[in-house]
């Protein structure tokens, strides 16, 4: 298979030619290792090659939707067992997974064959993918620009063509920021519809969730239809779609009604861009039948952002603390940004961290009564298009001011005068709108709709109801037929 025709084809395509015997999966593996041969050393995507293993998973028997198509792990709680899994750390680095996470044996199941893992931030803790272990990963798009994070890599490879989707993950934007700097579809399902065992039961207190990225919708809708439902460590069942996600995506939705705004209080002011993709795709809307309108922000977007964060550094304490515990790691085994948010999150109280996660309440009453009118919150994705590889370095003076306050232990005196606000602003202020569904525990999906004048993705977001991830993709396959985005490969410079 030469490499336009493997780039020709979605997930289920490849699948399909596997199925027909047009292909063998040793030529989808030949195809896709070439491609990250000629393009992964300028993009960075990919931090661990599983070569031996493939050869060994072209060998079986595959069955399944993806029988025989390649695919990229993400390298955060998608454990592969006997191979590494560094969750973006030199503390972890060489370490070994001793058995397959839930997700990953259903990826197998369905066919996939696993050749590498993507990367990631330092414990998916950023909107970025720059990592000290391997270096930052950069957008296909734009190689000065970042593909985003959590799952930078994974969209980076679906974007370079590598494959044609790839695992990914997402505890506060993790799936949908990389899509929107990407050019890709990227759906969060709802709280609890994939499990997270065996060694999980609700990673980030229900934050977080796996899922993919990918070029299509009908790709990502698959997908999900093999990662729904419980596993032995799922703490409730969840209300599993009755049937195929694949086989809704060309039932109409009907009028929709959709309420839009690009405000955020995260943001001195709304970037222009963002403002734009919005409006094109309230137009598109609007053109394609369904009630749109603009609305105020629905919910107190700086306090949801100041509670993810607070729930988001005292996760990263324990963290920090079991991994130095478990391996006897130093400090210096961890990034700087990572133990200071540490720090900050030992600064917290019990009852503030209650506090915090009690509020939950307030925004998923929020969210509810906005759904009470509309069906669906439309907003950017992005703050802004995609920002420039280490713009969110800290300047070597503040650096070594941080140092000095974790040897002297001052981030509590100084989270008092209001530190807590400047880095919600920080490190949220160019993604200020992803967390809203993650702490409610809403399916979203960001989507490719928007170009900048530059050429860089700035895609939208569309926040549901629970258990609406079927109304999501079958308006996310509308508006793949009426303004198709497959295809439009970056072209790497």
């Amino acid at each position: 298979m030469d490499e336009q025709d493997y780039l020709a084809h979605d997930g289920l395509g490849l699948a399909e030619l596997v199925a027909s015997g047009e292909v063998k999966p040793d030529d989808l593996l030949a195809a896709a290792r070439n491609r990250a041969d000629a393009v992964d050393p300028r993009v960075g995507a990919i931090c661990t090659r599983l070569d031996e293993y493939a050869d060994r998973r072209v060998t079986e028997q595959l069955s399944g939707p993806f029988a025989g198509v390649p695919f990229l792990l993400k390298d955060l709680h998608q454990q592969l067992a006997g191979e590494p899994s560094a969750d973006g750390s030199r503390a972890l680095a060489g370490t070994k997974a001793e058995r397959n996470d839930t997700v990953v044996q259903r990826w197998l199941d369905a066919g996939l064959v696993v050749f590498g893992k993507t990367n990631t931030p330092e414990f998916g803790a950023k909107g970025v993918t720059e990592p000290l272990l391997f270096g930052p990963t950069r957008n296909p798009w734009a190689l000065d620009r970042t593909p985003g994070g959590s799952s930078g890599g994974s969209a980076a490879a679906v974007a370079a063509g590598i494959v044609p989707v790839a695992g990914a993950s997402d505890g506060g934007g993790s799936i949908r920021i990389p899509a929107a700097c990407t050019g890709l579809v990227g759906l969060k399902p709802g709280r609890g519809l994939v499990p997270s065992g065996p060694d999980e039961s609700e990673p980030l207190g229900g934050l977080a969730t796996n899922g993919v990225v990918s070029r299509t919708v009908r790709d990502t809708a698959a997908m999900l239809d093999v990662l729904a439902g419980p596993d032995d460590m799922s703490p409730y069942h969840p209300a599993v779609p009755d049937r195929p996600l694949l086989s809704q995506l060309e039932e109409p939705t009907g009028p929709l009604r959709i309420g839009y705004t690009a405000a955020s209080s995260l943001r001195d002011k709304v970037h222009p861009e963002a403002v734009r993709a919005v409006e094109h795709a309230a137009q598109l809307l609007t053109d394609l039948g369904h009630h749109v309108e603009e609305v105020e922000p629905p919910y107190d977007d700086r306090q949801l952002g100041q509670d993810f964060l607070t729930v988001w550094f005292v996760r990263q304490a324990n963290e920090v603390a079991r991994i130095k515990r478990e391996t006897g790691a130093g400090d210096d085994a961890f990034e700087q940004d990572t133990r200071m948010m540490a720090e900050l999150g030992r600064g917290f109280s019990a009852t503030e961290l209650l506090a915090a996660q009690e509020r939950r309440r307030d925004h998923v009453a929020a969210l509810a009564r906005f759904h009470t009118s509309h069906d669906l919150l439309l907003t950017p994705a992005l703050g802004e298009p995609p920002i420039r590889t280490g713009s969110l370095n800290m300047p070597a003076p503040l650096q070594w001011l941080a140092e000095a306050m974790m040897r002297t232990k001052s981030f509590g005196v100084l989270r008092r005068t209001g530190i807590v606000d400047q880095v919600v602003r920080n490190n949220l202020g160019w993604v200020p709108y992803t967390q809203l569904a993650n702490l409610t525990g809403r399916p979203a999906m960001s989507l490719p709709l928007h170009l900048t004048p530059e050429g860089l993705p700035l895609g939208v977001q569309f926040v549901g109801r629970l258990a609406s991830e079927a109304l999501l993709l079958r308006l996310a396959r509308s508006l793949e037929v009426a303004a198709p985005w497959d295809g439009h490969l970056p072209r790497l410079r």
